[in-house]
């Protein structure tokens, strides 16, 4: 077992409570930061996340708290874990609190920011300077599972490689592996992009296509992915790993996938994309990265069919069944 850190979790939503859950149990000392002081109150009362992981304790190691200055000053590692419009905010927050140079700060947020259509890497390095300690950590992962300690892997992705171990080496157990690698940028486009093909697929499925539909959308998913992470400076390899392929496979496949969810959920026919969100109650991430996705492939002027009319769908500009019925009437080409 590695040794004992201080380390605060920054959001205690399901992916956030469930990484806090698995590092208390490693033996770390765990803050779980909430912005809202009664959540915390309340996750101390009950002694488990009810609303995002009802039935699941929270270790003895692990202490919500509502109070940022508090939870950070003494800690030697950061896990940011919050939506990824609030995720400079939050960064800006904390940066004002400590040295950031003596801490160890990494994201488990997948996603761009909406407004600059920057990947998180390049909002932290304008945040904390581009000598901080950061890293990305991503892959095939349901929050549900993690907090109840079934087996995982994951990728921690780090421009420098002794920060991307640091971060493997805290999370590191007997049923959990942490990958390491340097390519920030794959692993980020990776893990915001699945999102995007989850809602794809599970219109697809929703529509009753079919499994081989699915898989066309799988592969051709990660075809598009590759696409928008060599234009940004990716390596096309990252993208048949934990947090390319291995992301993308669980999240188009399996009904956890609040993103696939809702893809199922316009399928219908009958609500909205804000109707289908408020349905399933919480944060869909691929609604926010088609619409920077979007952006960005038009920039760089990039052919995206499947990102465009998951887009175009989103936007209330089709219905599911023209979405499949365009992308089908695309005219031959060589894979």
């Amino acid at each position: 077992m590695s040794l004992q850190r201080k380390i605060t979790v920054l959001g205690a939503g399901a992916w956030g409570t469930a990484l806090a859950i698995h590092l208390a149990k490693v033996g770390h000392s765990v803050y779980l930061w909430t912005h809202r002081s009664e959540q915390a109150d309340q996750l101390v009362k009950a002694k488990e996340n009810s609303r995002y992981l009802p039935g699941i304790a929270l270790p003895d190691g692990l202490k919500p708290i509502g109070d940022l200055q508090q939870a950070v000053e003494n800690a030697e590692a950061i896990l940011c874990v919050v939506p990824s419009n609030v995720f400079r905010e939050t960064l800006e927050s904390v940066s004002g609190l400590l040295d950031s140079s003596n801490v160890h700060f990494a994201w488990a947020t997948k996603g761009f920011e909406p407004n600059t259509q920057k990947l998180l890497h390049e909002v932290a390095f304008d945040v904390l300077g581009e000598s901080s300690h950061v890293a990305v950590l991503s892959g095939p992962t349901f929050a549900n599972e993690v907090a109840k300690g079934l087996p995982t892997a994951m990728v921690s992705a780090s421009n420098q490689s002794s920060e991307a171990q640091y971060w493997a080496d805290l999370f590191h157990n007997d049923i959990f592996r942490m990958y390491t690698q340097s390519d920030m940028v794959g692993v980020e486009v990776g893990g915001a992009y699945k999102n995007i093909m989850a809602i794809a697929t599970g219109v697809s499925d929703g529509l009753h296509m079919g499994a081989n539909a699915r898989a066309a959308l799988v592969s051709r998913g990660m075809a598009e992915m590759m696409r928008l992470s060599q234009a940004l400076g990716g390596q096309s390899e990252t993208m048949m790993g934990l947090a390319g392929l291995g992301d993308l496979v669980l999240t188009c496949t399996d009904d956890l996938s609040r993103n696939r969810r809702f893809g199922f959920g316009l399928a219908r026919g009958l609500l909205t994309s804000e109707e289908v969100m408020n349905e399933i109650g919480q944060v869909v991430e691929g609604v926010k990265a088609v619409k920077t996705v979007k952006l960005l492939a038009d920039r760089l002027s990039l052919d995206l069919p499947i990102m465009q009319q998951v887009y175009m769908l989103v936007s209330e500009e089709i219905s599911p069944r023209q979405a499949v019925s365009a992308l089908m009437a695309r005219s031959g080409k060589s894979e």
